[in-house]
């Protein structure tokens, strides 16, 4: 009698569990297959499986992102390759900025010495665009104290000799255009250039004629900028919304910014924030926007 009451209780704890099993299931396809509430849909906009700024970020509901020319500074910007989601940013000797203030972090190389901070990292990715796209004659940026460094000399074999205030350039090499010898050239811009220099050999834009690619800048020492790296526009209302990047001090990885105003799921930030660009690390207005001479 005990053997068979044991035998009894087995099979009817296997029969519930099966039970509970198909609940669970047939809970987790309901879930599943429901519409996902308005409010998710548009604040939680993080595609985490997404592989690029374009891919991760998604757009609110009305929205749509603006067209560009496939070469485009700003398609390449949109495009920009990202680290998976979840992944910190690190400061150039491998340590973790501690301070959450990224939706994302582009997978480019920060370099091995404090070097690629906020301007540089401007001065990067617009570098890393001419590179890719061939314009070798159009990498050329100005140093704090106004010497223009063309890239194009760089590639002929030139060095820039610096000398106090007194900058030159010697001839010391072959001509060589490798990505190894562009990354030399680009840390030798990164030591000598900055918020101020970029304020110099820019042009101001107006907020409402705001492009991907333009620059929210205030020149100093040290001063700060944060770049424009997506665009979408409201198909009503034409209300339009951008994301912001930026690089920083000490040298770190360059990522694509939160907004304070937003929940963490919603990283655009609207053209319609009257007079002050509230970021996480800095404040702009809105007549501190710049765009890089074509």
């Amino acid at each position: 009698m005990q053997k068979r009451r044991i035998i009894l209780i087995i099979m009817l704890t296997v029969l519930l569990l099966t039970a509970c099993e198909k609940m669970i299931n047939e809970e987790k396809n309901f879930i599943k297959n429901q519409e996902i509430p308005f409010e998710r849909k548009t604040n939680n906009l993080i595609n985490e499986e997404g592989k690029t700024i374009k891919e991760r970020i998604e757009v609110p509901e009305g929205f749509e992102r603006i067209k560009l020319p496939e070469d485009s500074f700003g398609e390449y910007l949109r495009n920009l390759p990202l680290k998976p989601h979840g992944s910190k940013v690190r400061y150039y000797n491998g340590f973790v900025k501690p301070r959450d203030v990224h939706a994302a972090v582009i997978d480019m190389d920060v370099g091995q010495r404090d070097l690629m901070q906020c301007a540089d990292s401007v001065i990067r990715l617009r570098a890393e665009y001419l590179y890719k796209r061939g314009y070798y004659d159009k990498i050329h940026f100005n140093f704090t104290n106004g010497f223009r460094a063309d890239y194009k000399k760089w590639r002929e074999g030139y060095r820039i000799r610096v000398e106090g205030n007194n900058t030159s350039w010697v001839k010391q090499a072959g001509y060589n255009g490798d990505y190894a010898t562009f990354r030399k050239y680009l840390d030798m811009v990164f030591a000598y250039a900055g918020t101020l220099s970029l304020s110099k050999e820019m042009k101001r834009v107006s907020l409402e004629d705001l492009s991907i690619g333009d620059v929210f800048l205030e020149g100093g020492s040290p001063g700060h900028c944060v770049i424009v790296v997506d665009m979408a526009v409201n198909k009503n209302t034409g209300e339009k919304i951008f994301l912001l990047a930026q690089g920083y001090m000490p040298a770190q990885e360059i990522h694509v910014l939160k907004n304070p105003g937003n929940n963490d799921g919603n990283p655009w930030y609207s053209i319609n924030f009257k007079e002050k660009l509230i970021t996480p690390d800095y404040v702009f207005t809105k007549d501190q926007l710049y765009r890089f001479e074509e």
